[in-house]
Parts: C-alpha cells; sequence; structure tokens
C-alpha cells in the first residue's frame, strides 16, 4: 500500500494539459475567425531585426496585438505607423507560449481619405522640416536640353502625349525609363529610375539627360501614393539633373511635387515646360536679326552725318599745306649753298689734318723709332746672349759628366765592397741615379728652348710694332717719300724744285727722277700727257 493515496475524483469534468487547452483555443479562434478585416489606430510599433513587424491596433476599449512576417512586410503598400487609422486584413492566430491572441497581418490600408491625408500631411512636414522642400534647393530648368530623360509607363498615354507635345514645339531626344506608376513596385521603381539617369556618365554610350520628367496620368490618392513615398521624394530633391513632377491631374498634389525643381499640371504641360516653341525661337530671331540691321543702318547713317558736319568744319588741305609746301621751297632753295659749304669746311678740315702728316715728319718720326728699335734690339740681343752663356754654363760638360759617371761608379764599388750588396740592388741604385740625371738634363734643356722661345716671340712682337710705326706701313696708305739725289728727305716744294736729282718712295718701289725745276719739263712729241708735280 503506497503511503500516500491517489485523491478520489469527486467530478467527472475531463482533465486537459496546458498544450491541450492551448491548441484546442487555437482551433476555435482561427476555426471561427479564418480571415478578418479589423479597424483601429495603430499603436506602438516594433520591427525586428529579422525583419518582421510587431504593432497594436487599438481602440477606446480594447488592444489587438498584431504581428506581420518579413515576406508581408516587404509587400505592404502602406506601412502602419503610431497613430494612424488603418484597416488590417489578416487571420487571428494564438502564441500558446505567452498564452495571448493576435492578428497575423497580410496587408494594411488607410482608413478613408482622411487617414491617408493625415499621414500624408505628416509626412510631409517631417521632409520639410529636413529642408527637401526649400526653394534654395531648386535648380533652373536649361532654356533648351538636348536629351531629357523620361520616367514613366511605356504603355500609357502619358508617354504618348508628352512625346506628340515635344515633336510639336522643339523636337529632341528623349529617353524613357519604363516604370510601374501604381502598386507596390511604383516607389522603388521611380527612385532607381531617377538615380539611375543621375549615375549615368557625360559622353558615355547612353547621353546624359539634361532634364529628367517624372510623370504619371491622374487617379485616386490610393493611384499616386507611390509619389508621395518617402524614397521617391528623397530621390528627386537629390537628382543632380534638374527634374520637372507631372504627376496627376493640376488638383493632384503628391510630396514629389514639392521636392521637384519645376511642378507641372499635367504631363502635356511637363512638355510645354520643358522645351520653347521652334516656330517662336525663328520668329523672335527673325526679329531681333531685323532689329540688328535696322540699328546698324540707323547708326551707320548718324554716324555718316556726323562725319559730314564735322568735315565742313574742318580747313581745305590746300590750306593746311600751304605753310609746309612754303617752307619746303624755302630749304629746298637753301640747300645747294649749305652742301657747297659743308664741303669747303670738310675740305678746310681734312687739309689741317694732312698737314700734321708731312713728309719730314713722317721721317723723323721714322728714324727716331728706328733708333729706338735698334736699342731695344740691341738690348735683347746681348741680354739673349748672356741668358744663353749662363745656361750652357750651367749645363754640365761632357767630361764633367764623365767624371761624374766615374764617381758614381767609384762609390758604388767602393759601397759594394762596403756592404756587400746584392747586384740587383746595385743595379737597380744606379738605374735611379741615370734616371735621376736625365730628369736634370731634361729639365736644363726645357728650360733652355722656352726661355729662347720667349726671347724669339718678343723679337717678333717688336718687328711688328716696328712694321706699324714706321713709314712703310705709311707708305701702304698711298702716301710716298721724296729724297734727293743724296738721300735727304725734302719736305718743301721748294726744296725739291732746287734739287738735282728726285728719288720719290712709293709702296712697291723707288722712282728716279732727273734735275729739279720750278716749271714742268716739255713734252716729248707722242708721248702721254704730263701728270704734273705731286706736291
Amino acid at each position: 500500500m503506497d503511503l500516500i493515496d491517489d485523491p478520489q475524483s469527486t467530478s467527472n469534468t475531463p482533465e486537459f494539459s496546458v498544450a491541450e487547452i492551448s491548441g484546442a483555443v487555437k482551433r476555435v479562434i482561427e476555426g471561427e475567425f479564418g480571415r478578418v478585416r479589423v479597424r483601429g489606430e495603430v499603436g506602438r510599433v516594433v520591427v525586428a531585426r529579422t525583419g518582421h513587424m510587431y504593432f497594436d491596433l487599438k481602440d477606446d476599449r480594447a488592444v489587438l496585438a498584431c504581428v506581420s512576417w518579413k515576406g508581408q512586410v516587404a509587400r505592404m503598400r502602406t506601412r502602419p505607423e503610431e497613430g494612424m487609422e488603418v484597416i488590417a486584413t489578416g487571420r487571428m492566430t494564438t502564441f500558446g507560449p505567452q498564452s495571448k491572441y493576435q492578428l497575423q497581418v497580410e496587408s494594411v490600408e488607410p482608413a478613408g481619405a482622411g487617414a491617408l491625408m493625415a499621414m500624408l500631411e505628416k509626412r510631409r512636414k517631417a521632409l520639410a522640416a529636413e529642408g527637401l522642400f526649400d526653394a534654395a534647393r531648386k535648380r533652373a530648368l536649361p532654356y533648351l536640353p538636348r536629351v531629357i530623360g523620361v520616367v514613366t509607363s511605356p504603355s500609357g498615354a502619358v508617354i504618348r502625349d508628352i512625346l506628340h507635345r515635344l515633336r510639336d514645339r522643339f523636337a529632341v531626344h528623349v529617353i524613357v525609363w519604363p516604370v510601374a506608376v501604381q502598386g507596390e513596385r511604383c516607389a522603388p521603381e521611380v527612385a532607381r529610375a531617377i538615380k539611375g539617369f543621375n549615375a549615368l556618365p557625360p559622353g558615355g554610350p547612353v547621353p546624359r539627360p539634361d532634364l529628367l520628367i517624372v510623370a504619371r496620368g491622374g487617379g485616386s490618392i490610393e493611384d499616386l501614393w507611390g509619389f508621395n513615398e518617402e524614397a521617391v521624394v528623397r530621390a528627386a530633391a537629390a537628382s543632380d539633373i534638374p527634374l520637372i513632377s507631372a504627376v496627376g491631374h493640376e488638383t493632384d498634389t503628391t510630396l514629389i511635387d514639392h521636392a521637384a525643381d519645376r511642378r507641372a499640371p499635367t504631363p502635356t504641360a511637363a512638355a510645354e515646360i520643358a522645351v520653347p516653341v521652334r516656330a517662336d525661337l525663328l520668329a523672335h530671331l527673325a526679329g531681333q536679326q531685323a532689329r540688328l540691321l535696322r540699328a546698324g543702318g540707323q547708326i551707320i547713317a548718324r554716324r555718316d552725318q556726323r562725319l559730314r558736319d564735322l568735315a565742313r568744319a574742318l580747313p581745305r588741305p590746300e590750306t593746311l599745306l600751304a605753310g609746309a609746301v612754303q617752307a619746303f621751297d624755302r630749304w629746298a632753295e637753301r640747300l645747294p649753298g649749305a652742301l657747297r659749304g659743308l664741303v669747303a669746311a670738310k675740305g678746310r678740315r681734312l687739309a689741317e689734318v694732312s698737314g700734321a702728316l708731312r713728309p719730314a715728319v713722317l721721317a723723323r718720326q721714322t728714324r727716331t723709332d728706328r733708333d729706338r728699335l735698334a736699342r731695344v734690339l740691341a738690348s735683347m740681343n746681348a741680354a739673349m746672349a748672356r741668358r744663353t752663356e749662363s745656361s750652357r754654363a750651367r749645363l754640365p760638360a761632357p767630361d764633367r759628366l764623365a767624371r761624374a759617371l766615374a764617381r758614381v761608379a767609384a762609390e758604388r764599388a767602393r759601397v759594394l765592397t762596403r756592404v756587400n750588396l746584392r747586384p740587383a740592388l746595385l743595379h737597380r741604385a744606379e738605374r735611379d741615379a741615370r734616371a735621376r740625371l736625365d730628369r736634370v738634363a731634361q729639365r736644363l734643356e726645357r728650360s733652355a728652348d722656352a726661355r729662347l722661345e720667349r726671347t724669339k716671340q718678343r723679337l717678333t712682337e717688336a718687328r711688328r710694332l716696328h712694321e706699324t710705326l714706321g713709314y712703310t706701313a705709311t707708305l701702304a696708305r698711298g702716301f710716298a717719300v721724296v729724297r734727293d739725289g743724296g738721300g735727304q728727305v725734302l719736305p718743301t716744294r721748294a726744296e725739291a724744285a732746287a734739287a738735282t736729282g728726285l728719288e720719290i718712295e712709293f709702296r712697291d718701289g723707288k722712282l728716279k727722277l732727273g734735275g729739279g725745276g720750278s716749271g714742268p719739263r716739255p713734252r716729248k712729241p707722242g708721248a702721254a700727257p704730263d701728270q704734273g708735280s705731286l706736291f
């Protein structure tokens, strides 16, 4: 018998384990509420690191826990935010470990337009606080873009309206980036399109647009909600390429309109804003060209009239040149006399200068230079002789050299006998002694040659000086020396006329003439005309 008896059951109610009762509750709840739509206000929202989202739906009397798995969160068109009134669609389930029931949410949609507008206004204020809508950030549109990038659906009427309007106004190159313009894929695709156009390198295989147009036709606020997403707004604000927002009709407003550089009420209006009218430009250009031609003609006419008026006030050319012509005539009359006076003055100056070069003066100067040169040569020859004798005296005579060599040989024998040196050492010592004697002889010989060469150079320079200062150099310039029969220089005409015979020395030789006289000698018949006296 057990010490402790099992208690006796006093009731026929069945017993359930915790897991059994939890499973029963789960089956009842999931069976009764298979798929439901619940309306309420979003409370606490938590996104786990795994990507799952946990939030609460509440009203004034109860709170319902909700969960959305990672895949369901990615497909949501509207993310629940705290304070938002939404309609959550999903199925009821339980979570046994915590003894709680919850709604597994598959999709969330705002509970009416008022909720959407409230959420839109809240998002607009948050983005505006960051400065994404500031007017200072907006860039000016290019006046005439070469390439326009269009972000829209390729199959809708919007792209056809844009292309048709651009073709009518000013045909440019258009690049279309196809995107979904509503639904879950709208926001990410539009953001990627804007970033993709900005990532194109200038000069690449795909031309980089100068202007972007994000366009979509009209629709409800739910249809246009993709252009209110934060990713699209941030991509538009960060675009380096100027951007035109053309989403919906004129009464539709989305957040991308605030971030864009320019808002167009319709896609067609965006095309009109993007490019001017080519015909208007041509007409404007023609008008400006006509104005330019008229203005140029008027300026030329006014300047021509002004020039004519100024020309009437100017004096006649004959009047302006009369004084100069008269002065020119006066100087032309004085020019011949001035030239003759200049020639006469130069002649007198030449006579004064040539008077210092008379033959007598040249002869005396030549004799003086010749005597001085002779003395210099004599002193140089004597000095050279003395220097040569002293150099020869310093040189060893052959017999003295022989005696020196004998003494060296005797000294070598004596040293060999005394110290008993080896023959190789004696031979080397003898070779060194002979080398020293040879070097001394070579140095003496070079010194004598150098002194002799310097003396010859000085003699050559003295001879050149003598030739330069002598009268022979003067003869080479066209002068002559006149002497009498005795070789005496005749410096004057009177002395030459009184001499019995004349000897004239030229550059290339001497010419002897007969007796002198005061008049010219009679000319022989058939002889050449007499040249006349040189002096």
